[in-house]
């Protein structure tokens, strides 16, 4: 389906939406910039978004596919795209793969899960199967290392393409082993941001492969931005006459113009109709690079981190700061974990390690937390919270959601009845 403009958009969602009708009650019928419209409450936009008595739906559910989140930010939810939105959306993501490295005759092993109304996999597979060169692609799935080695060498691989969780357990398992993949010209990835804590263990485990993000696209928003070439594979570009990115801040709502300044991302679709995304907040958080082009870097979800009472303890800022005292690389992934023990709440760092930590490097890491986040050592002389603790563990350690296998990185272990 060709994309709308944004007034044409707008005007068929309220004619045909009875939530987007009820939403734009207060709206002028002629719109001519995105910030005349609300952000959409995601709550509510759910809310309406059920079967059966559906609100939000522009349509009967007659020829589509769904595909349904992995309920990484609350309850899963169910997304329908018709034939033509789907076939679309794949075309502009696979043309995003040449942006990443896709090469003529690269075989491709697509390692993404699949079951469960999950979209990974298979929009990967048709992404590569939409891409504008040739590609052998060989549609793994959730195989064991084992058997993901023994492909890579049967087939002569050239492309590893999955989430970063599953990307880091096969090298993982490629450094112990001793398997010398040399033949991977290149690791794709998608779903979730690839942390600086991964590029260590992925470049002893495939050192003669670039690294690069397949693009940025979720189940609920739809087809948001490809990638950038270049080294920061957080970078993405809004896709032309397909999506409008927007930034705002967190706080206001209003729109952020200039670089270097994180807020939330808002997304909308101009070629999906079925179920429309307008000013849809896709729950990450970014900062533009050009805004001009709509380049922007992503900087992780939207209000994640721990909290200890006055104590906040994002996790992007703790996993910098991890990175910076780390010189050696020990760490390969990092969760937080808060916990309530002795009456008091506390903090546990959950970190990854292939070889385990040496003498020394635990204190370390926890004096470095503490003097960029002083407030948390005076909290704990204060009484209120107690000391920050490390636990080491291997990567399959770390607890991901079993759907996606993304990694969650706030756990809340405190009980809920005190």
């Amino acid at each position: 389906m060709p994309a709308k403009s944004l007034a044409d958009l707008v005007d068929f969602a309220r004619r045909n939406s009875p939530f987007y009708a009820e939403l734009y009650r207060d709206v002028p019928q002629t719109i001519t910039d995105l910030t005349q419209l609300p952000i959409v409450d995601q709550a509510a936009f759910w809310a309406a978004n059920r079967w059966p008595d559906n609100r939000l739906l522009t349509g009967p559910l007659t020829d589509a596919g769904v595909y349904k989140s992995g309920g990484t930010t609350g309850a899963p939810k169910f997304s329908p795209w018709t034939r033509t939105e789907h076939a679309d959306s794949l075309t502009a993501f696979g043309a995003g793969m040449v942006q990443a490295g896709l090469r003529p005759g690269h075989r491709v092993a697509n390692l993404f899960r699949a079951g469960e109304l999950y979209g990974g996999f298979l929009y990967i597979e048709g992404a590569l199967h939409h891409a504008p060169v040739d590609n052998v692609r060989l549609p793994v799935g959730g195989a064991s290392n084992e058997y993901i080695v023994q492909l890579v060498e049967d087939f002569g691989v050239d492309v590893i393409a999955s989430e970063p969780m599953k990307l880091a357990s096969l090298a993982e398992h490629i450094v112990r082993t001793g398997y010398a993949a040399d033949g991977i010209e290149l690791v794709l990835f998608a779903g979730d941001i690839l942390f600086n804590d991964l590029r260590p263990l992925l470049s002893r485990a495939f050192p003669k492969a670039a690294v690069a993000s397949l693009g940025y696209a979720s189940v609920d928003a739809g087809l948001v931005g490809g990638p950038v070439p270049g080294d920061d594979v957080r970078v993405h570009e809004a896709f032309p006459h397909r999506t409008l990115v927007e930034i705002v801040d967190d706080a206001t709502g209003e729109p952020v113009t200039e670089t270097g300044v994180v807020g939330r991302v808002l997304v909308t679709n101009l070629f999906r109709t079925l179920m429309p995304i307008i000013r849809y907040p896709a729950g990450d958080r970014a900062e533009w690079v050009d805004p001009q082009r709509q380049r922007f870097r992503l900087m992780g979800r939207s209000g994640e981190g721990a909290r200890l009472g006055a104590v906040s303890m994002p996790t992007e800022d703790i996993r910098d700061v991890l990175i910076a005292a780390d010189a050696d690389r020990v760490v390969t992934g990092m969760q937080l974990v808060t916990r309530r023990w002795d009456g008091r709440n506390g903090l546990i760092l959950r970190l990854a390690s292939l070889d385990g930590p040496p003498d020394g490097l635990t204190e370390q890491l926890i004096e470095a937390v503490y003097q960029a986040r002083p407030m948390y050592p005076a909290e704990v002389k204060a009484g209120a919270i107690h000391d920050l603790r490390i636990e080491w563990v291997t990567r399959d350690g770390l607890v991901t959601n079993p759907r996606t296998g993304k990694l969650v990185q706030v756990i809340d272990e405190r009980p809920v009845d005190e």
